[in-house]
């Protein structure tokens, strides 16, 4: 009881939603649409099949704004920084994917995602474009407490069921991020995502209008819920989750269940090798297909066997002839069989065979997920992550190849991490994962708080460092010296697997902006021209400028970085990075190194335009892209 009169206007629309829950949409009436119900004649604006919400169109602009922002690398907090490919990022995931554009356009093989469900308690960022301008959009995402980490009150939002906009802000939210998303797939990548009935009908039409409705690819239903839940108010226990599956571009498919060759054997010593039998039933009854319903005779014997009435055999009565004929049909020694087919192992197109839609209990549940962090952190740090066995899974089946990039950037507790590390000490491969989380701070009063985490980040970090630190314990019981190379315990020989990853945390540019429309008179623009003689930012570290240079110009976080004192060589002779000094030697130096491309800072220039000059004539004559900034 809020002591409060009853709301008129809100108990009428309760009413119509009673009588016409066609007209109500997010809470409020569509007058069109009830005009519509009620036999109007009603011509709807720009009819036709689309998906739209309010704020669809602000959300284009979300995602079109370039970010500034940068990535820096946090090597206290990595595992062997500079030996391994695996990427972790923390910071806001929209504008993270934004950094990232250049670097991983067209280079990620498989995209995971298990983003907020918008079950009426999330927390999560989105621009409510309705009371707000875009730069209280960006200031409320750069709030940080005392001790800089963001705060949930000025940067979440509850997306409260009783909101006026519930579904237009989780699609607000979700669009730009899958947008972009999107640019990062290769041509043959493959999306997963994870959703619940609340948001999978406005998912399924979100991802139609972004990949392509001829890029669907599966609606996975994933039976999570081991225990029926005795609390639903419906009689009904939702036990299961979707995961959709969306490619790039068309003709792609998952790699599918491998084949039980067990199966096959050769008791008649047959010149074909080894087989098995199969049914050949059809599913066609006599009206349907008369010309599949005949008697066939063994050859040996001269009994006759007849189909079943309502499916009668999968092949012509010619074809069938052939077939026995030629020894490929199997009769039954037992008067209540029925004749097989003989299939070959030999001839068998493809080592798989189909994937169920359906995934079962044998992958695991949810608690089995939360099982594991619990063993993992020593307690209730993190509740509901998906179990490592279904992630391994759908990596297994979204990357075949082993030496392809995933992408999580709703990372969680890391689940992801912990699944590729996994699935390559298995089989021997070399995925790299990029797993994008946000700083979100932890309830104070929660598990993980108190075991001194506090986001949801640190969260993650620290269970990938366990998970490495564990696989090395085993691998180091279990590994031989043989030939120079290591034999792991499942017999499999390779390198080593890569058991590290790189922190980079998500900051503003190194260098100063240039605001060539916020000068409201000559005095502004003189003190921003006097402050761009040196555009780099007071405090600017000179490892992050490089790494913002490199993503700017296209280059991964993985590229190979050679310190030369002067300047840096990023992936051999691809581009040179000079930010402390330059000379005519140097110049010379850089020249003979016969790079792509070089990038210098313009104050190693300043006082010596000779300098300057020089370098840019005998760049161009090397056939080298010069840049200054």
């Amino acid at each position: 009881m809020d002591g409060n009169s009853l709301n008129i206007k809100q108990d009428q629309i309760e009413k119509l939603k009673t009588l016409f829950p066609e007209a109500i949409t997010e809470g409020k009436v569509d007058w069109e649409k009830l005009k519509a119900t009620l036999g109007e004649d009603i011509n709807f604006s720009n009819e036709r099949y689309v998906l739209n919400w309010a704020g669809k169109s602000e959300a284009f602009k979300v995602l079109q704004e370039p970010t500034i922002a940068t990535l820096v690398p946090d090597k206290e907090e990595s595992v062997r920084f500079d030996d391994t490919g695996h990427i972790f990022i923390e910071g806001e995931n929209l504008e993270v994917l934004k950094v990232l554009q250049k670097s991983y356009y067209g280079k990620v093989k498989m995209i995971y995602i298990d983003p907020p469900y918008n079950t009426g308690n999330d927390h999560f960022i989105y621009p409510d474009r309705f009371s707000e301008s875009k730069e209280e959009y960006l200031k409320r995402v750069g709030e940080k407490d005392e001790e800089g980490y963001l705060t949930r009150e000025g940067l979440f939002r509850t997306n409260s069921k009783d909101s006026g906009h519930y579904h237009s802000n989780w699609l607000n939210m979700m669009y730009p991020r899958l947008f972009l998303a999107r640019n990062l797939l290769k041509d043959d990548g493959v999306i997963f995502v994870s959703i619940d009935d609340n948001e999978v009908h406005n998912l399924r039409l979100l991802m139609n209008e972004i990949l392509g409705e001829e890029n669907f690819m599966a609606q996975f239903v994933w039976k999570s819920r081991q225990i029926v839940d005795s609390r639903a108010q419906t009689g009904i226990s939702n036990d299961h989750e979707y995961i959709l599956v969306y490619s790039k571009s068309t003709n792609i498919r998952l790699k599918g269940k491998e084949i039980d060759k067990s199966k096959y054997s050769n008791p008649d010593n047959d010149p074909r090798g080894p087989w098995m039998s199969n049914s050949i039933l059809g599913l066609a009854t006599a009206s349907q297909r008369p010309n599949l319903h005949y008697a066939i005779k063994d050859p040996e014997t001269g009994k006759e066997y007849m189909c079943p009435p309502e499916s009668g055999w999968r092949y012509s009565k010619e074809t069938m002839a052939k077939k026995i004929l030629d020894g490929r049909i199997v009769f039954p020694k037992k008067d209540n069989g029925r004749p097989r087919e003989k299939k070959y192992l030999a001839e068998l197109e493809r080592d798989y065979t189909n994937l169920s839609s359906i995934i079962d209990f044998k992958i695991g549940y949810t608690l089995h997920g939360t099982r594991e962090v619990r063993e993992i952190l020593d307690g209730n740090i993190f509740s509901f992550p998906k179990p490592v066995s279904l992630l391994k899974l759908l990596v297994e089946q979204g990357t075949q190849g082993k030496n392809e990039i995933v992408l999580d950037f709703f990372s969680g507790s890391g689940s992801l991490g912990q699944a590729i590390y996994e699935l390559n000490k298995l089989d021997g491969g070399n995925r790299k994962y990029i797993c994008i989380q946000l700083p979100e701070k932890t309830d104070e009063k929660s598990e993980a708080y108190k075991a001194g985490y506090k986001t949801i980040a640190d969260i993650a970090k620290e269970r990938i460092r366990r998970v490495i630190r564990k696989i090395e314990k085993e691998q180091k019981a279990k590994k031989k010296e043989k030939a120079g190379q290591l034999e792991f315990g499942d017999g499999k020989k390779d390198q080593p697997i890569d058991l590290g990853f790189k922190v980079f945390k998500l900051k503003p540019s190194n260098f100063k902006i240039w605001r060539g429309d916020s000068f409201e008179n000559s005095e502004q623009l003189t003190k921003q021209l006097q402050a761009f003689t040196d555009p780099i930012k007071e405090g600017a570290e000179q490892e992050n400028m490089l790494y913002e240079l490199l993503l700017k110009a296209g280059f991964s976080l993985n590229s190979s970085i050679e310190n030369k004192k002067y300047f840096y060589v990023v992936n051999g002779n691809k581009m040179v990075v000079a930010l402390t000094k330059m000379s005519e030697e140097i110049v010379k130096e850089i020249i003979a190194l016969k790079p792509e491309k070089c990038i210098a800072l313009d104050k190693l220039f300043a006082g010596n335009d000779q300098l300057k000059t020089n370098t840019v004539l005998q760049m161009k004559d090397a056939g080298i892209e010069f840049k200054t900034i």
